[in-house]
């Protein structure tokens, strides 16, 4: 009897001990040490996919998947990333024989009894997942960064795990298929084409996609390789306009990447497709690169802003195909890399194409205050984040990416010299190729080029969040500079050091004295000036490379007389930025803001002004100021749309005056131009346009809003342009009933699809003038918000709130804000932070008020 007690103890004191040692790698996503160890695990791994798709949507995607791939390691089973309904999982073979389904936590288990040392095959019949297969009507298409892939089919969902893929797609006849390889046959099957490509190039699993569905399509060559181009537009001027364009800008990228990375481009083609609606601007998916199509078909109305954007976007989603594709992030804590490569090489590739255009300028005003707009916060991140789980990666995205990194970049690439640095980058993509690789590798082949100690460097620009308050301690004597010392500080009151350089302007009545600064310490001596004469103003920035916020030393003279584009621009920056820190107020600012609308002559810049003066107007006044200011602001607005602008700048004005003309005079000023009755030298408006006029009318209440919305309905040539005006229109109501349940219908996940309709319906119904009403659904809006992070795209939280409580600047939606976090302490650190970022101006506006 003790014998028989003796063993159960020893085999129940085994039991305890294995079944965790077993199953310690089992939990929801992918945690870094799955993925550590699965990279030992596995090798070689080959997916070959089935899809059937089914001309109704309402249809599963009967699909198979059968996995080519080398086993090294049996410490544990072989874990497959499958996020999907067990229900979908049809049967399971693996080498040949049919096991039981093993679904836990998001994982498809497959016990190493199964397996065996070198090459195995696994073969699994499933229903395609739905929560990344975009479906449409009549088109659908696949979206899985950053760790989707694993809700569309069971796969290893790393970027560390590269594959090869082939694909054998079979949808409905009329239906065009695009993927991320050439293909190899078709075959008529009745109503319905089986489309079989050849085998992919290596990529990681969010790269992989495949679009399928009615669309137009064009075929080009501009280079040695052909493209082809999938569209919806129907627009025929937009359509003869763009098409040519489209093909030329991706030439002139790859041509300029190859020369700049000594890389041919790396994959077997570049094809692309532009999808409406599209939840970003682009995806660089190897072979199929997706675009939002209103961002690539412009027509004879485009700006130069406009068309500067479609260049850049272009050019972004090419560079990919070198920085991301070819050489990818060992793991997502590094996904800034790829993204700052891509707007950094973006911004040299614009360059050729619009030599009139001040680079330098258009580089800061486009990275600068949106950089700003997340660094000033509660909520700020570092450019590298910490990642324990890949179900978190989407959350890493934002503006520290997308814009602090690039002006890191620039500053990085001024310490080791643009030689230096371009030689380093070539040695990375030449010893990446086809692999991994993290910050610190490239760091290392960088350091080779330059004397800094480049890992100190880094520690603060990259590992760190946050920016630096700059400010001055001038002395004279006899009116002269007998000291110059410049500070820094970090703005969240941490010990952080910036290095970095910037010029300062000296202004004199007739002279203009440049000094280049070096900031390495926390205290500075400029020795340089000592006995210069006391300027007039003192122009902080002065090139627009420095980060941070600068002294305001302008008092004797206004932004608009300053000569230099770049330093006239960062003026404006700052000048919004020391308002935010109640540096200036903000009528002040207003003021200033509205003298170099007034003044300024550079598109660039007229753009900037637009999104600063519409932020202070909305944000930082009462509804009694802005009823008071309203009538000198539209009227100013209305002197200047009468003046000879060129077209893009009077464009520019129009919109800002389109979006702050609410009083009456103002509702029949832009009724009159709606119903083409006014008419404006250089005014040129297309069919979005006119539909956006319309918006705005019904949002501003105006007697004839639903003559206004039948006839703008009906004027919508395009059908999927129709759909999204007619998912909008219950949120353009002025039935505040139909508003609220239009609200209440975006809890369910299947009402927010559509992204970016549901995010214009958003801000139509938060709209400042209509906040009154929608205020009672803020809490609904943050109740929503960690499923959201779950069902939507990777951008959609922070949309979802920006479109939301991100229009709010009183008292009550503070209220609400702070109740929602004293009730959730616990909340995803992440979200939060998107959640602070998000409602940084409430804070403040609040403050300020006080």
């Amino acid at each position: 009897m003790k014998k028989i007690v003796s063993i159960l103890i020893l085999m129940s004191i085994f039991s305890c001990h294995t079944k965790p040692q077993q199953n310690v790698l089992l939990e929801d996503g992918i945690s870094t040490d799955l993925a550590l160890y699965r990279k030992k695990q596995i090798s070689n791994i080959v997916y070959h996919l089935k899809f059937n798709i089914p001309l109704k949507k309402e249809i599963p995607i009967l699909s198979e998947l059968k996995i080519n791939l080398e086993v090294h390691d049996f410490e544990h089973p072989l874990y497959l990333d499958f996020n999907e309904d067990t229900s979908l999982l049809k049967k399971v073979l693996v080498n040949g024989d049919i096991i039981l389904i093993n679904h836990q936590k998001e994982h498809l288990i497959i016990d190493k009894d199964y397996l065996k040392k070198g090459t195995n095959t696994i073969t699994i019949k499933f229903n395609a997942g739905e929560l990344s297969l975009n479906r449409s009507g009549d088109y659908l298409y696949t979206l899985l960064v950053p760790d989707r892939a694993s809700t569309l089919f069971p796969c290893f969902d790393q970027p560390n795990l590269k594959a090869t893929y082939t694909l054998d797609i079979t949808a409905p006849k009329d239906w065009k298929v695009l993927c991320g390889a050439p293909l190899q046959l078709e075959e008529n099957q009745g109503d319905y084409i089986r489309h079989l490509y050849k085998p992919s190039d290596r990529m990681s699993t969010y790269l992989f996609s495949f679009v399928s569905g009615v669309f137009e399509e064009s075929v080009c060559k501009p280079g040695t390789m052909e493209m082809k181009l999938l569209y919806r537009e129907n627009n025929k001027s937009k359509i003869n306009a763009s098409l040519n364009e489209i093909f030329k800008l991706h030439q002139q990228s790859i041509d300029f990447l190859e020369d700049y990375t000594q890389q041919k481009f790396p994959f077997q083609k570049i094809d692309f497709v532009s999808i409406p609606g599209f939840q970003y601007g682009g995806m660089e998916h190897v072979g199929a690169i997706q675009y939002r199509e209103a961002s690539l078909f412009l027509d004879s109305t485009a700006t130069q802003s406009q068309k500067l954007n479609r260049v850049k976007l272009i050019a972004h989603e090419t560079s990919h195909m070198w920085f991301g594709n070819l050489v990818t992030m060992e793991w997502f804590n590094d996904v800034w890399l790829k993204e700052v490569f891509a707007n950094f090489i973006a911004d040299k590739i614009a360059k050729p194409s619009f030599p009139n255009v001040n680079h330098d300028l258009q580089f800061m005003v486009t990275h600068y205050p949106s950089a700003y707009n997340e660094d000033r916060t509660k909520g700020t991140n570092p450019i590298r984040q910490k990642l324990d789980n890949l179900k978190n990666a989407g959350s890493l995205y934002g503006a520290i990416i997308y814009d602090k990194a690039p002006i890191m970049m620039r500053q990085l690439e001024a310490v080791v010299g643009e030689d230096g640095f371009k030689k380093g980058i070539r040695n990375y993509i030449k010893t990446y190729a086809n692999d991994n690789a993290t910050w610190n590798d490239l760091v290392v082949l960088l350091d080779k080029e330059t004397d800094i100690d480049l890992k100190q460097w880094s520690s603060v620009w990259v590992n760190k969040s946050g920016r630096p308050i700059i400010t001055d301690n001038i002395e004279y004597f006899d009116g002269k500079i007998t000291s110059f010392q410049i500070s820094q500080k970090a703005e969240d009151g941490s010990n952080n050091i910036w290095p970095q350089s910037f010029d300062i302007g000296l202004v004199y009545k007739d002279s203009l004295h440049i000094t280049s600064i070096q900031l390495k310490d926390r205290k500075t001596n400029i020795k340089s000036l000592i006995g210069l004469p006391k300027p007039k103003a003192i122009i902080y920035n002065y090139n627009g490379i420095g980060y941070g916020i600068f002294p305001l030393k302008n008092s004797d003279s206004k932004i608009s007389q300053i000569h230099n584009d770049v330093a006239r621009g960062y003026a404006f920056i700052n000048l919004y930025e020391n308002m935010l820190n109640n540096n200036i107020s903000p009528q002040a600012t207003f003021n200033e803001l509205l003298e170099g609308l007034k003044n300024e002559k550079n598109e660039l810049i007229i753009r900037l002004i637009v999104n600063e003066i519409s932020n202070v107007f909305w944000k930082c006044f009462s509804n009694e100021q802005r009823d008071n200011i309203l009538p000198s602001f539209e009227k100013s607005l209305r002197n200047s749309l009468h003046k000879d602008l060129t077209p893009g700048i009077k464009k520019t004005i129009f919109n800002l005056y389109k979006n702050i003309a609410y009083s009456e005079k103002g509702k029949d000023y832009l009724y009159a131009i709606w119903n083409k009755s006014k008419k404006l030298i250089n005014l040129n408006l297309n069919e979005v346009d006119y539909t956006n006029i319309a918006t705005k009318l019904a949002i501003y209440n105006h007697h004839k809003v639903d003559e206004i919305l039948e006839k703008a309905k009906s004027d919508i040539t395009n059908i999927d342009r129709q759909k999204e005006f007619d998912f909008m229109l219950p949120s353009l109501s002025n039935d505040e009933s139909i508003r609220d349940a239009f609200m209440t219908s975006l809890s369910s996940p299947a009402n927010r699809e559509k992204e970016y309709w549901t995010l214009l319906a958003l801000d139509n119904i938060h709209h400042p003038l209509r906040q009154k009403s929608a205020i009672k659904h803020l809490r609904l809006c943050l109740d929503l918000l960690e499923e959201i992070q779950l069902t939507g795209d990777i951008f959609f939280p922070k949309n979802w709130l920006n479109s939301s409580v991100g229009n709010y600047s009183s008292k009550e939606a503070f209220k609400i804000v702070e109740t929602f976090l004293k009730e959730h302490p616990k909340l995803n650190p992440t979200l939060k932070n998107k959640l602070l970022q998000s409602t940084d101006g409430l804070y403040r506006f609040n403050k300020m008020n006080n």
